[in-house]
């Protein structure tokens, strides 16, 4: 029961982030899907992962958000003309798209870790083992999407030159 709540509370903040118009409160409710992600963790029995996601995503990533949005002026923003958004938003759909595509073609789809699996070495030990060695090209390219996303959003937030 727990984890229908957990869920519906995910992919209700996912909504309102998109729906939102504010950006502040689109921001708020990023918090909240964290955090509902961070209790679907702990049902998990990945302790490690839960924790990471409070304090790396709830709490350091938001931060640098909420900063964000506050020192870019959000009117300019929106007026700003990209001649490539269409090209790019497909670009990175196609390279998200093959990400899918390669974890569940060539990844390891098994039975997930157990607690007797993850007493043995650690969660941490086990989701080490997993990220670099069956799904090292797919974090590789996760990175060079953030990357392509950080770009991205430096272009946008620039001034234009005159």
């Amino acid at each position: 029961m727990l984890f229908y709540l957990l869920a519906a509370a995910t992919v209700g903040a996912a909504v309102n982030v998109v729906r939102s118009r504010n950006a502040i409160h689109s921001a708020i409710w990023l918090v909240v899907s964290f955090l509902s992600i961070a209790g679907l963790y702990v049902l998990l029995e990945a302790e490690f992962v839960a924790a990471v996601q409070v304090l790396v995503y709830a709490g350091g990533i938001m931060v640098l958000f909420l900063f964000v949005i506050m020192l870019v002026n959000l009117r300019d923003a929106s007026e700003t003309r990209l001649a490539l958004r269409p090209a790019i938003s497909a670009l990175v759909g196609l390279l998200a798209a093959g990400l899918m595509l390669y974890v569940f073609t060539r990844g390891r789809i098994g039975p997930a870790a157990g607690p007797s699996t993850l007493r043995e070495g650690g969660n941490l030990q086990v989701i080490g083992d997993a990220m670099f060695s069956d799904y090292l090209l797919p974090f590789e390219i996760a990175s060079l999407l953030l990357l392509v996303a950080m770009i991205g959003a430096i272009l946008l937030a620039r001034q234009p030159r005159n």
